[in-house]
């Protein structure tokens, strides 16, 4: 299921929590940020390609990209004991921002989100079926934990792709990680 948690910023004190789609979009839609929940036009299997697995969310994803001019989508993976794993999470992990806005959809497994906005963090857990887009420049972390599993359909309107600038702010390391969180739900 999916998750928001809502803390100050200066000094990770926890202001709320929203776990039914409706109130986490609404207070996520407050401050521009996109986020939807899709469904497949059929049947998945983990071991389906990226040109299966982006054919059974075209509709969606076309609509995203007519309306915003996106140039491409991609499939990424990454699993438990992807032998980089650790690289790659070290590298979502600080706070930056993007000249684009960053928009991913979760066909399978979960990541946890962090958008710095005004004086507050939101702590959006995504999983399967969330779509988040991440408006440009707003301070943002990701964390998909220390074994990761996740497959993401991604949209880019630039061929650049991914690219970060980042903030030098060590805010990121006084909030509830991944991993943390998960074992706290569970």
């Amino acid at each position: 299921m999916s998750m928001l948690r809502i803390y100050q910023d200066s000094d990770a004190s926890e202001l709320g929590s929203f776990s039914d789609f409706a109130s986490v979009s609404k207070r996520l839609e407050k401050i521009g940020v996109l986020f939807e929940q899709w469904s497949a036009s059929q049947p998945l299997k983990d071991s389906d390609s990226s040109d299966t697995i982006l054919s059974a969310y075209k509709t969606p994803v076309d609509r995203l990209m007519a309306k915003y001019g996106f140039q491409s989508a991609d499939v990424v993976s990454l699993q438990p004991d992807h032998p980089d794993r650790e690289t790659f999470r070290k590298k979502f992990l600080d706070e930056h921002t993007h000249t684009d806005f960053e928009v991913r959809f979760f066909v399978r497994g979960q990541g946890l989100f962090y958008i710095h906005a005004g004086d507050k963090v939101y702590c959006v857990l995504c999983e399967k079926g969330d779509l988040i887009s991440v408006p440009a420049d707003t301070r943002h972390w990701f964390d998909m934990g220390t074994r990761p599993q996740f497959t993401c359909i991604r949209l880019f309107t630039t061929p650049e792709g991914w690219v970060a600038s980042y903030t030098g702010d060590k805010i990121a390391q006084r909030f509830p990680t991944f991993d943390e969180l998960m074992r706290e739900a569970a």
